[in-house]
This record gives C-alpha cells, sequence and structure tokens, in this order.
C-alpha cells in the first residue's frame, strides 16, 4: 500500500467506530389557496404547525429557513439532522395530516449522511466534530444549499491525482475563514453525490467563494451543482407570518 492508501484506510476505519448523522433538506411550497382561509382556520394552522415542529426539536436538530421571493419554486426550508430515519419520516405523516400541511407542496428534499473527508486528513473546522461525522450548525444568518454531481471520469482517477487537485480546491477554501462548509454524502441514498451546505454572514463572501471556485481544475469534474438556494435564518413563527 502507498501512504495514501494507508491513510484512506485508517479513515475508513475510524469512521465506521463513529456513529454518523443522517441529514435531510425539505424544501416546502405553500398553495396561495391557504390565504382564502379563514382567520380562524390560518390562525390554528399556524399554531398546530409550530407545535408540531417543537415536538421534534429533542428527537433531531431542527433549524427553519426562509427563502420567501429567494427561489420561485420553494418559500422555507427546515434542515433535519439526525442519527436515525424514523423521526425524519414520522415529522412528514405529521405534517401531512395538519391542517397546514393540505396547503404544503415538497417539490425538494435531499437526503444524505455524514462521512469523513478521505481528502482533508486531520482537518477539522471550527464547530465541526467526530473528524467531520457530526454536524454542529453555527447558526449563522444565511445558508447556501445544493446538491451535487462529479464525472465517473473523477472517481477512475488515482487517489494521489484527486489529492492534487483537492488541495487547489481546499486551499482557496481557507481563503473564506468566515464560510463553513457542510459537505454531506447521498451516494446509493439519493440522486446526488453530495449535498454540500455553506454557512456565511453575508451572501458576498459565499458569491466570491463560487466565483473563485469555477477557475479551479476540480470544477471540470462536476456534472451538476443545481438547483441552488439561498436560504435565510428565521424562525418558524417569522416563516408562517410571511406565508399565511
Amino acid at each position: 500500500m502507498t501512504i495514501t492508501e494507508v491513510k484512506t484506510e485508517s479513515a475508513r476505519e475510524a469512521d465506521a467506530a463513529i456513529r454518523r448523522q443522517f441529514v435531510n433538506f425539505m424544501f416546502f411550497k405553500a398553495d396561495r389557496a391557504v390565504r382564502r382561509e379563514s382567520a380562524e382556520f390560518k390562525s390554528e394552522a399556524k399554531r398546530q404547525f409550530a407545535e408540531l415542529l417543537k415536538r421534534y426539536e429533542g428527537r433531531m436538530i431542527l433549524l427553519p429557513y426562509s427563502t420567501l421571493g429567494l427561489k420561485s419554486t420553494v418559500d422555507f426550508m427546515l434542515w433535519r439532522i439526525s442519527y436515525d430515519l424514523e423521526p425524519f419520516q414520522q415529522m412528514a405523516s405529521d405534517i401531512n395530516k395538519s391542517l397546514l400541511g393540505r396547503y404544503l407542496d415538497i417539490p425538494h428534499s435531499y437526503l444524505s449522511m455524514t462521512k469523513h473527508s478521505q481528502y482533508v486528513d486531520e482537518h477539522v473546522h471550527e464547530g465541526q466534530e467526530g473528524r467531520r461525522t457530526r454536524i454542529v450548525p453555527g447558526k449563522k444568518p444565511f445558508l447556501f444549499v445544493y446538491p451535487f454531481v462529479k464525472t465517473r471520469d473523477w472517481y477512475l482517477l488515482p487517489m494521489s491525482e484527486r489529492q492534487r487537485i483537492m488541495n487547489e480546491h481546499i486551499a482557496i477554501g481557507h481563503k473564506y475563514p468566515r464560510v463553513k462548509i457542510n459537505t454531506t454524502y447521498s451516494f446509493g441514498l439519493d440522486d446526488q453525490d453530495f449535498v454540500v451546505a455553506f454557512e456565511a454572514d453575508s451572501p458576498a463572501e459565499f458569491l466570491d467563494l463560487v466565483q473563485e471556485l469555477r477557475e479551479t481544475e476540480s470544477s471540470k469534474f462536476t456534472v451538476r451543482d443545481t438547483p441552488m438556494y439561498t436560504c435565510r435564518r428565521s424562525t418558524v413563527e417569522e416563516i408562517l407570518d410571511s406565508l399565511v
């Protein structure tokens, strides 16, 4: 084995010993018809929905974000993180049965898991624990989310070559220390390879980061990194008041 292969194998063994998280980005679109309901119905629907989410806070990390007016296909998003899939499904079922659920569609929902990066050895960003197998959201005001697919040719490159290419990619990321990346993996679980979520204080710094990454060699191996979502941290109450 080469040194790189030994490091990769060691990372896999360490990864297997650490409990990993399921991650879900669940996007909602509200039917405009809900606004024609009575004031009493809307008040009860909002109260019921807020209480429903609160019941799940002890079973998962649950962070709400508004996308209203920022993306025509979605109005808000729930970032859900759990060690089990069952709470995700149970919550979705409860939402479907709720008053507001009658008027909510889910245009997109991305499923992934945490996993130690094979390209970043012993590098852990602030707020990320367990060799990047545990997400600890920093709760910055903005979250930028997108599914990501690489070419099959990328995976056929020697590991040493992929590492060389990724070193440039990682170095550019280090130029933007206030932008926190959360990379999660979807191989076999969903349609994409990864779901990437960047937390930032300002959309401008994320825009500059992405523009610079477009000029790296690694970008040649991208099949798809859309749709992209700009999400603004909000409370459930604020989101519901903006919709209903």
